[in-house]
């Protein structure tokens, strides 16, 4: 998997909505199960749309722990 920067960072909770991780760089890494743009697995891509704010914060955080496991 290509290394992607660490900025990913959980976003400011009085920002709402919270902003989708996409970046438009689509593809499922099969030995890790996350999207190698966004770090996501295909559970959270599909459901982002209809989690609360708190839930795509706890995605975000999830995010910034698999980029950090993934250096």
């Amino acid at each position: 998997m290509p290394s992607r920067p660490l900025s990913a960072a959980v976003p400011d909770p009085a920002v709402t909505p919270v902003p989708s991780p996409c970046i438009s760089v689509c593809r499922m890494d099969a030995s890790t199960g996350w999207c190698e743009g966004c770090s996501r697995t295909i559970e959270e891509i599909a459901q982002w749309s209809g989690m609360s704010d708190e839930a795509r914060r706890r995605v975000w955080a999830q995010i910034a722990l698999r980029r950090a496991w993934d250096q």
